[in-house]
């Protein structure tokens, strides 16, 4: 639908909407939708009538390299596509009633707005007795009520035969298109979508010092005013989890509220499940609430590895180590270990999941682990657990082989089951 005369005034209505939008239940949990939406948006309403392309996209806001090549990476239609479901959910649950519809036709990045109120027709100045034709026998200001009636009735009609088409035509695809989800997902993510409440999703940000531009390093509390420290960054394993994280629970046509470590209060975690991405070196909240007793975090305090974050391994079983590490701090990452830990939260009725390595590489590895289907069912086989209502807390260890800054191979090392 093309931007009608009466959204030239409204400009401003738009952008309200847009940032309603970004704000709802069914936007808010996803900062890289709101963040495409916010920009199709802007170049909608700035530059009617100039198609937006897929690299300008991918390359200003997807993050994507001047390299990106549309047709080998279908990056951009895959979260335009997420975009138009989500509007279409917003729409049919959170804002019924809206008076301004924001619309992502498929084939386009061009953002469309119309109104909901259904027609002009009835704030028009009624037109005279000559304009209406012969025969009519209604005084002026009947017969434009009249022709406004007759018109909407017709514009009802068709529009409630034209939505019933829609709906069923979209009720079809979905059913054929829609992707089953395996059993091992259900058991194991069943206390996490079935709450009143979709499960925050805490993401480690590391408080630095420094600029991108001129070199960042961990705040020391010693040397380091507190003023300067950066607590906006996050690791790409960090990212990359979050992602592998919203497609499973995409799946459940669930929602993930996301927000970054050193935004997330108690309260928060009094009120919700909670799924932890990243380990307490980083994530500091997790130093605050209940969190793994077999295989914690600590780092070295002597010897050549000193300073070196390692898991503990608290109650060893025979030929078991004592201390699990990855590659020196020094050297270039080659192995990681990374802990999955599944634990009551504050308030016992709530549940927490952590998802942390020792380094970023190692959380991505352990977010990956539980949101694939073959490594799931080894984990579900190794705890004796085939129904969701058996799942209890439990914590998990892996070995993680890197190469070039990707975990290639992730092996189950360990499992403690909670009051074992």
């Amino acid at each position: 639908m093309a931007l009608t005369r009466s959204f030239v005034a409204g400009r401003e209505q738009c952008f309200q909407q847009i940032e309603k939008l970004t704000n709802s239940h069914s936007l808010r949990g996803s900062e890289s939708l709101c963040k495409l939406l916010r920009y199709l948006a802007e170049h909608s309403l700035d530059h009617p009538g100039v198609a937006v392309k897929e690299y300008q996209i991918a390359t200003e806001i997807l993050g994507r390299s001047g390299g990106f090549d549309p047709q080998s990476d279908s990056t951009v239609r895959v979260q335009a596509g997420r975009l138009r479901v989500k509007l279409e959910e917003y729409y049919s649950h959170e804002g019924p009633d809206d008076a301004v519809v924001v619309e992502l036709p498929k084939g386009s990045y061009a953002l469309t707005f119309h109104l909901r109120t259904p027609s002009a027709a009835l704030t028009e100045v009624p037109p005279r007795s000559e304009e209406v034709g012969r025969g009519a026998t209604l005084p002026p200001s009947n017969r434009g009520w009249a022709v406004a009636v007759v018109g909407l009735s017709v514009l009802l009609a068709a529009a409630l035969s034209t939505s019933a088409l829609l709906l069923a035509s979209r009720n079809r695809i979905q059913a054929s298109t829609k992707e089953p989800v395996p059993a091992v997902f259900q058991v194991f993510w069943n206390r996490f979508i079935t709450g009143v409440r979709p499960p925050w999703l805490i993401f480690s940000n590391g408080s630095f010092v420094g600029r991108p531009e001129t070199g960042m390093r961990y705040f020391n509390a010693s040397a380091d005013a507190r003023a300067l420290i950066l607590d906006h960054y996050t690791g790409v394993g960090e990212v990359l989890a979050v992602h592998q994280l919203d497609r499973v629970f995409v799946l459940f046509n669930q929602q993930l509220q996301v927000k970054r470590g050193s935004l997330f209060s108690l309260d928060d975690a009094k009120n919700n499940d909670l799924i932890f991405v990243g380990s307490p070196a980083e994530n500091l909240t997790l130093r605050e609430i209940p969190g793994t007793r077999e295989f914690v975090f600590q780092r070295l305090a002597s010897g050549p590895r000193k300073g070196d974050l390692g898991v503990l391994n608290v109650h060893p079983q025979p030929g078991e180590a004592q201390v699990f590490l990855g590659s020196p701090s020094n050297q270039a990452t080659t192995e990681d270990y990374a802990v999955i830990g599944l634990v009551p939260g504050i308030d016992p009725a709530r549940s927490v999941l952590i998802l942390a390595g020792t380094t970023t590489f190692g959380t991505q590895a352990a977010a990956e682990y539980v949101c694939r289907q073959d490594s799931l069912a080894e984990l579900l086989g190794r705890l004796g657990v085939s129904k969701a209502a058996d799942l209890k807390p439990f914590e998990a260890l892996l070995h993680v082989k890197v190469a070039h800054g990707v975990p290639v191979i992730t092996d189950l090392v360990a499992v403690r089951k909670r009051g074992e």
